[in-house]
């Protein structure tokens, strides 16, 4: 009996305390963004106190400004011009324009990087293993291959942001209707947290 007692209460406190750390960890990076401002303009100058997460506030505020500044003509030309001047540094042109393709895939409408979860067989044959379809391959690995390869990340667990980038035939790939968040979330407990099952879709029709 008191074993189930702390095992309950064990259930409660952990996941609330773990995510308080990280929320608070979030916020102390985030207010640091604070300090771009003038030592005037800061809250502690203004109020006589800091105020935490206004750092959150205000990188909302810049990341929605530039986007309105670059949605127009005059912002696309001064992102292509500083774009140009980044491109002619060896070092910083590889990381910038690896970070911002990898953002784009992600981001841009259409694209089907981590919209799909995957069941292959890895690492070998009759193991099988979930898996995020990144892309669809490139010509030559299709070429070089002789058929259709998807290229998917698998995964390590409990730490789902490290894993390995394998290219499988389309055909041994099968294809889950579990969303990514559910993918992630048995992928980061181990298998311990299953997804709900999903109501099928009759054929003709989707999901609203």
């Amino acid at each position: 009996m008191l074993k189930r007692y702390l095992i309950a209460g064990l259930l409660v406190w952990v996941p609330l305390g773990i995510t308080f750390l990280v929320i608070r960890a979030l916020v102390g990076v985030m207010d640091r963004t604070l300090l771009l401002l003038p030592p005037d303009w800061r809250p502690e100058a203004l109020l006589g106190f800091p105020v935490p997460g206004l750092g959150i506030v205000l990188s909302v505020l810049v990341v929605l400004i530039t986007g309105m500044v670059v949605a127009n003509l005059l912002g696309r030309k001064l992102v292509e011009g500083w774009e140009s001047l980044l491109n002619r540094i060896p070092l910083v042109r590889s990381i910038y324009s690896a970070v911002k393709q990898i953002l784009e895939t992600l981001f841009v409408a259409g694209g089907n990087s981590f919209r799909k979860v995957l069941m292959v067989e890895y690492p070998r044959r009759g193991l099988w293993t979930l898996a995020f379809q990144t892309g669809s391959g490139t010509d030559e690995a299709h070429d070089k291959a002789g058929h259709r390869l998807v290229t998917v990340f698998v995964p390590t667990t409990p730490n789902p942001t490290s894993g390995f980038i394998i290219l499988v035939p389309e055909e041994d790939i099968i294809e889950l209707d579990m969303s990514v968040e559910d993918g992630l979330k048995l992928i980061m407990s181990l298998g311990v947290v299953i997804p709900p099952p999903r109501a099928k879709v009759a054929p003709g029709k989707t999901n609203s």
